[in-house]
């Protein structure tokens, strides 16, 4: 599946509504470090079709998403399971970090907890 461009009318369907894990890349035009970070979220993507929903979140064009979730730097990535926000990262961080943030999401939602932010 592709990468979802998310904004503030399609937020519910496709985040909180989602019958997958979602993950969600806060970013900006302007931002080197989102730029640097975007073909792994894309990548990512790609190669979890079947079980992760990727969003992207424009900053300057979804002012209202970035601050109902207070991103305060970006890139920010944020990992939805049934509706709730349970894992956070921030900052230009190798795939693998990413991976582990969604692998941790799975392995405690099967267990029925949940994963607090970091």
């Amino acid at each position: 599946m592709a990468v979802i461009t998310i904004t503030k009318e399609n937020f519910d369907k496709e985040v909180l509504q989602a019958d997958k894990t979602v993950l969600l890349d806060f970013w900006a035009s302007w931002c080197g470090p989102c730029k640097i970070i975007s073909p792994i979220i894309d990548e990512i993507a790609a190669e979890n079709t079947d079980s992760l929903k990727v969003g992207k979140v424009n900053i300057d064009d979804q002012p209202f998403l970035a601050d109902r979730f207070s991103v305060m730097s970006i890139p920010t990535m944020l990992v939805f399971e049934n509706g709730k926000l349970k894992n956070s990262t921030v900052g230009a961080v190798p795939k693998e970090n990413i991976l582990e943030l969604l692998h941790k999401q799975k392995k405690c939602t099967e267990k029925g907890g949940t994963i607090k932010n970091k």
